[in-house]
């Protein structure tokens, strides 16, 4: 295989993408990223390198005494890259690796993210959508427009008291508060200790959250806060016209760190350098997913979403998600929560609307969580991930109830490390307004033009994006019980952990034949952390939970989780996308899918004959996509699809390398054009 490596662009970019490109022409694929091709790799996505010398595979990190005869990159998206340069010229390598490593491990500085160098060169030429109405909450016009639309307008007022940030660098510039709270409480502690509302319920519960005040050792000031909350506190729990049920989630839920561990525990499962050790590690998968914990953190999560639903919709009591800055773990669970309880969410503005409100001006430190600036490797926290994770076992259990589809989900995850939008790479709406030149900004400059992520035209032809729209997608509920039990599929139990001890499988571990002996001592162990979920639950809770579960879904009402052990599973499409042993030609649930569109076309298309027959005018229905017609030649992971694993040996080309200079020059020369040599 022929190749080419960059890492940068030249006319002054800053490093945007390693790219390899192959003189042995792909397949063409009709879902192309026209952002990303198929073998780039922005310098945000990249999560680990490794050289193996000796046939020995190690991490490599600054300046190398020894180069290697193969370099292998592990990419945040889950794509393994694997480049051999055992027959490369030693000065050749010694630069390709230097220049990798140089720009995709050294700490960066904001302004130096090519966000900004592509925000300069798209000023005056922004794509835009005009079917794009994702709300941005960047007006106090969008908030009123939230709290009469969940009919919140009657307990609470949008508030413009932080506009220019003069009060709080952390919060939005204009955010909701309960009506009766004086807005100079807001300043009094720069915005800690406010209940800061999310959403409000169709009974007149809401959901609210707060973020806790600072650590004082001084017992005058501990006493003036106790005074300070104790009056906040009385504003909103007035009983028995107004209850509040408060979550701390800082104490009494998940930690940071324990969502971290779990990640890079379950990510390793995904990073698969080749067959071998991917059938290696076979035997040990059900052991190796529940050691992670990170399908309990996900029931967990759910868990908790699913408690404050039931104080919400049967109690009728507000909640107040307490956290340190109430912008990680507030902005997962009210998410979840709002996503459970209203239908709007459900939709694809509506979902995008709903990150905007809770992450993007929540707060989220998307800059720190991503590491995106690789300046400390302990704030990098996934929680982004695992609230998409969350979603996508809604999705999974609950496929009719959601207009966007897991394609979706995944396109969306991978644009955590696209620096082109501006959606994902700041800490805060004050972080990005200060660095865009929108506050402060003298009047001979405008400000710059940044890309949302949610204008999918940039990244995909309209062809590609129809499979982002669920076709399955229904407005009003007409499924019975037998019906919703349907819609699982039998065979994708084995992306989850068993619940009890069962028969044996002819089944090794994920895919391969073993023993009867291997799988009854693997089976016949009960997954302590899952296996008991049920009996953990609170009487009311349980009472709430199982009574739903008994009914038939309304598709456009409520909608919960099951979170029994087997019901979490593996995202498969996400996590085993590049994994060509792992996908099956012509089967898994798209196949499914694909006749299930076949009939809907056929219905279509007799209910056009009888429309003509009698004449009548009825408006176009939606199209199913054209891209799912002949399933038996598509993965069962669709619309990702690597069904063979390629060997890069990649003959590079030496013209880019005499401008370089000595491997000390790179630190000096970050907007340099790097090129990869001959082999």
């Amino acid at each position: 295989m022929l190749g080419k490596g960059v890492v940068g662009g030249g006319g002054g970019t800053k490093a945007p993408k390693p790219s390899f490109v192959s003189y042995v022409r792909p397949e063409e694929t009709q879902f192309k990223n026209k952002v990303i091709g198929e073998n780039d790799i922005t310098l945000h996505c990249v999560d680990q390198i490794y050289g193996v010398f000796d046939e020995k595979k190690k991490t490599l990190f600054g300046q190398l005494k020894k180069y290697p005869e193969k370099l292998i990159i592990h990419c945040k998206d889950l794509r393994v890259f694997q480049f051999c340069l055992r027959y490369t010229k030693e000065e050749e390598v010694k630069r390709i690796v230097s220049g990798i490593i140089h720009h995709t491990q050294a700490p960066k500085l904001l302004k130096r993210l090519f966000l900004f160098s592509y925000a300069t060169a798209a000023q005056n030429n922004t794509v835009t959508d005009p079917k794009n109405h994702t709300v941005m909450f960047d007006t106090l016009k969008d908030w009123c427009w939230e709290l009469e639309r969940t009919k919140g307008n009657m307990k609470y007022k949008a508030v413009s008291v932080n506009e220019g940030y003069k009060v709080c660098e952390r919060l939005p510039a204009y955010f909701v508060v309960p009506t009766p709270l004086p807005e100079e409480n807001v300043q009094r502690f720069q915005g800690h200790g406010i209940p800061i509302w999310c959403w409000s319920c169709h009974n007149g519960s809401a959901l609210l959250k707060m973020s806790a005040l600072p650590k004082e050792q001084d017992d005058g000031i501990l006493q003036i806060q106790k005074s300070f909350l104790d009056g906040i506190y009385k504003t909103i729990h007035r009983p028995p016209y107004e209850i509040v049920k408060t979550e701390d989630l800082s104490s009494n839920f998940l930690s940071l760190q324990e969502i971290q561990t779990a990640y890079s525990k379950f990510k390793q499962l995904f990073l698969i350098d080749n067959s071998t050790e991917f059938w290696d590690t076979d035997i040990k998968w059900f052991s190796l997913l529940e050691s992670s914990s990170w399908l309990d953190i996900i029931r967990r999560c759910l868990k908790k979403a699913i408690e404050i639903t039931e104080c919400m919709e049967a109690q009728n009591m507000n909640v107040l998600l307490l956290e340190e800055n109430a912008s990680d773990l507030c902005c997962l669970i009210s998410s979840l929560v709002q996503l459970m309880m209203d239908p709007h969410c459900r939709t694809r503005i509506g979902f995008q609307s709903l990150i905007q409100k809770e992450w993007v001006m929540g707060g989220h430190c998307f800059l720190d969580r991503c590491n995106h600036l690789r300046q400390n490797d302990k704030e990098e926290v996934p929680v982004f991930l695992l609230f998409l994770d969350c979603v996508w076992q809604l999705v999974h259990q609950h496929p009719p109830a959601f207009e966007f589809t897991e394609t979706y989900l995944t396109v969306l995850s991978d644009s955590l490390y696209i620096p082109i939008f501006s959606t994902f790479f700041f800490n805060s709406p004050h972080q990005k307004d200060t660095n865009m030149g929108r506050e402060g900004q003298d009047t001979q400059s405008k400000p710059l033009n940044l890309l949302t992520v949610w204008d999918w035209s940039v990244q995909f032809e309209p062809k590609a994006q129809t499979l982002l729209k669920n076709p399955l997608y229904v407005e009003k509920p007409k499924l019975d019980k037998g019906q919703r039990k349907g819609m699982r599929f039998k065979h994708q139990r084995q992306l989850s952990l068993p619940l009890t001890q069962s028969k044996s499988s002819p089944k090794r571990g994920f895919f391969r034949e073993e023993t009867d002996h291997l799988i009854k001592n693997l089976l016949g162990k009960r997954i302590s952390k899952l296996i008991n979920s049920s009996d953990e639950l609170q009487d009311n809770f349980r009472e709430f939970y199982d009574s739903w579960h008994s009914k038939s879904t309304d598709y456009h009402g409520l909608l919960l989780p099951h979170i029994e052990g087997p019901e979490i599973k593996v995202w498969a499409q996400r996590y085993l996308r590049w994994i060509p042993e792992a996908q099956i030609l012509g089967g898994g649930q798209v196949a499914t899918l694909s006749k299930l569109l076949e009939m809907m076309e056929e219905v279509q298309s007799l209910q056009e004959k009888i429309d003509e027959r009698h004449h009548s005018q009825q408006a176009p229905q939606a199209e199913a996509p054209c891209l799912l017609r002949n399933s038996a030649r598509l993965s069962s992971l669709f619309p990702f699809a690597l069904l063979q694993r390629h060997s890069s040996k990649p003959v590079l080309p030496t013209s880019g390398w005499k401008a370089l200079g000595d491997e000390d020059d790179l630190a000096k020369r970050e907007d340099e054009f790097v090129d990869l040599g001959d082999v």
